[in-house]
């Protein structure tokens, strides 16, 4: 058994035995507390792409889509004798992962390939899909929670994050603007990936071409808006999420320019004109809602995010809103280039 990867929610381990290669994953039941919903999400989603890849003659129906495996005993999840729980799936040989875009090329498969998840499963009525985590991407939510901490300051933190506090309580309009569309029926309810990132797509070693998009457990019901918008925000500029100095934060137009193009040539019809719409509007709203959320963790003393010294989350904060500023100022012309697809 050797250990892959170095993910910060489960284990992960291939197994080669009988022939045969294995994914293997102890699961966090800390992080994900319903097993039973999780593995709902996972074979439902997991059987819809399959059935996809078969009506799709131009992908490789083995290495194009994530196979969840039974166990001995008939059963997605196996505990050990420790209590911990596991679950397999079938290794998908000749791939790799990786944790940064450096090219556009690169971040245009990555979101081709978010493009394709989102057009397989848009016929899968995400009501049939169970909440894994609560208010994931409700950012009016997150703004709520931020308020909260701000009023208790159990920490002692808030004059030291006044400027940051300011900024985003004064975007609360921002904040909003998803969860109205949806609330009024201006954006249908999808299924989304919810975690979308270069990291969450598998590459293949000979040709460099994305394969497969992974990492299931977020899959819930959402927005299209929610994985294109991530997808720019996890890959629009080069600077540590951590920086010390948020001036590092540069856009990379051309990244940026070829993730939406790329997920948009992946979703192809499936989109509708509303949800092409709201594409530069989910970049913002994103990008917006994960500096919301450091603050919120800097502010109750770095609760959720691990930390490796002093004012972490707090950098991790301002990069967000320095992204955020970045891509505000270039909201028009990303506008026309989601037109121009």
């Amino acid at each position: 058994m050797r250990k892959l990867g170095r993910g910060h929610i489960h284990g992960s381990y291939r197994v080669d035995a009988a022939g045969r290669s294995v994914f293997l994953q102890r699961l966090n039941e800390h992080v994900f507390p319903d097993l039973d919903a999780v593995t709902h999400n996972v074979e439902l989603v997991a059987g819809t792409l399959a059935a996809a890849r078969l009506r799709d003659h131009t992908r490789d129906r083995r290495r194009s889509a994530l196979s969840p495996l039974r166990s001995d005993h008939d059963a997605w999840i196996e505990r050990d004798p420790a209590g911990r729980a596991w679950r397999a799936f079938g290794f998908i040989d000749g791939a790799h992962g990786v944790a940064l875009a450096r090219r556009p090329s690169q971040a245009a498969a990555a979101a081709r390939a978010f493009g394709l998840f989102f057009h397989d499963l848009a016929a899968l009525d995400p009501a049939r899909l169970r909440i894994t985590i609560p208010d994931f991407h409700d950012t009016p939510a997150r703004l709520a929670a931020l308020d909260r901490a701000i009023e208790r300051d159990v920490a002692n933190r808030a004059t030291s994050a006044a400027p940051e506090i300011a900024f985003a309580t004064g975007r609360r309009a921002l904040g909003a603007r998803l969860m109205a569309a949806l609330a009024a029926g201006r954006l249908p309810l999808r299924v989304a990936h919810n975690d979308a990132k270069v990291a969450n797509v598998l590459f293949d070693d000979a040709t460099g071409g994305a394969l497969c998009v992974v990492d299931l457990d977020t899959v819930m019901p959402g927005l299209a808006a929610f994985d294109a918008g991530d997808l720019v925000r996890s890959m629009a500029s080069l600077a540590a999420e951590d920086a010390r100095d948020p001036s590092r934060v540069k856009l990379r137009p051309g990244v940026v320019d070829a993730v939406l193009r790329g997920w948009l040539a992946g979703a192809g019809r499936a989109v509708t004109p509303a949800e092409r719409a709201s594409l530069v509007s989910g970049a913002l709203v994103i990008t917006f809602e994960q500096g919301v959320r450091f603050l919120t963790d800097y502010l109750e003393s770095d609760r959720y995010y691990k930390t490796t010294r002093p004012g972490q989350n707090l950098d991790r904060a301002r990069v967000q809103f320095a992204l955020l500023r970045a891509l505000e100022a270039d909201e028009d012309r990303l506008e026309r280039v989601v037109e121009s697809v």
